[in-house]
């Protein structure tokens, strides 16, 4: 078993992540215990990121499993893993501020997920469009100019 251990301060925080990485996936591949049970076929690494953070107010801990069919040590596992939420926590950062969607009340049904749908897909033409604008003046130009809108619903 592979391990990395990180630290980071800020924000208020202590941040403690604990990167484990095995390779021991033999026990992984042997006879289903129920019908249709998963098998993962060229599954090579399990691994986990156990986070602790630090507060003035309390202490949280949190444990992230993954599986790969990727050899990994537990620095090109932790890179990965920092760079997957880096993208996932841009994206959602974008999404707030520009389409506000944490103020959303669609709650009932698939209302919520048609929504963030149509969110994803404007904010993929938006950035489709060519050009030094940012994605708010891109947005503010599309509603004010039906040519530049047409432009975007082609763009590719």
């Amino acid at each position: 078993m592979d391990a990395l251990i990180v630290h980071d301060k800020g924000h208020g925080r202590i941040e403690t992540r604990r990167h484990l990485v095995s390779q021991r996936v033999d026990w992984m591949s042997g006879s289903r215990r129920y019908p249709d049970e998963p098998r993962f076929k060229g599954l090579t690494t399990i691994a986990m990121i156990e986070t602790r953070i630090e507060t003035a107010d309390e202490i949280k801990v949190e444990r992230r499993c993954y599986i790969s069919s990727r050899i990994l040590s537990a620095e090109a596992f932790a890179q990965a893993a920092r760079a997957h939420w880096a993208i996932e926590n841009g994206l959602h950062w974008v999404l707030d501020v520009q389409f506000k969607e944490d103020q959303s009340r669609l709650r009932r049904g698939h209302g919520a997920t048609n929504m963030a749908m149509v969110r994803h897909l404007a904010l993929n033409l938006i950035r489709a469009i060519p050009g030094k604008l940012s994605i708010k003046a891109r947005r503010k130009l599309a509603t004010w100019d039906t040519q530049y809108l047409m432009a975007a619903l082609q763009a590719r």
